[in-house]
């Protein structure tokens, strides 16, 4: 069974077509109107090995703000749709990942309860025109609505661009392994609760 969700959602803000397959081999098809943004999510998919088509139309003659965090919210619920039940999945992934000079620890629980834990210390303010404080924005929706919980650590790092693109690499790799379905309990919910919601 191939897991697929497509989510279209329009705001006064944004207006947002994805499609989302975790069984994919990383192809994506990305325009967000933002630049750094699409490369985020385009290395995210092939490190997932998540096919990915996203198309937004959003203010960004305002600023970047509303298109990164609605593509966070749609991204999340994406991923909580094509899960289902999680009746199968790992459930746990983990990495503690190098980008050049900077290195990224990254823990992910698909456990229904988004928590996320943000430690990146990213020391300038723009990578090109993108405003860094979104990074946190983009991580903070797309783990309320997939209800996950996601640790990102900066272990080191000194460039933003190398330090962002540590955590989306690292993030795309622990789902990668969470998403997998284990061959030791297939059919099963990794839950004591016999729920994970």
């Amino acid at each position: 069974m191939t897991r697929i969700a497509k989510i279209d959602r329009k705001t006064a803000e944004t207006d947002i077509s994805l499609t989302l397959c975790l069984d994919g081999s990383g192809k994506s098809d990305v325009a967000s109107g933002c630049g750094f943004l699409d490369h985020m999510l385009t290395l995210l998919a092939r490190h997932a090995r998540f096919d990915l088509t996203l198309h937004c139309d959003g203010d960004t003659c305002v600023d970047d703000h509303h298109t990164v965090e609605d593509i966070g919210i749609a991204l999340g619920q994406a991923l909580r749709t094509a899960l289902g039940d999680k009746r199968g999945i790992t459930r746990y992934g983990d990495i503690i990942l190098p980008m050049d000079e900077a290195l990224i620890l990254c823990a992910v629980d698909l456990s229904g309860r988004g928590v996320l834990n943000y430690e990146l210390n990213i020391p300038t303010e723009k990578v090109g025109t993108f405003d860094t404080e979104l990074c946190e924005e983009f991580f903070s929706a797309l783990v309320r609505e997939s209800a996950m919980t996601l640790h990102l650590q900066q272990l080191a790092g000194k460039n933003s661009h190398h330090i962002i693109e540590g955590a989306f690499k690292a993030t795309a790799r622990a789902l990668r392994a969470a998403v997998a379905i284990d061959p030791a309990a297939e059919g099963e919910i990794p839950s004591t609760k016999g729920v994970l919601s």
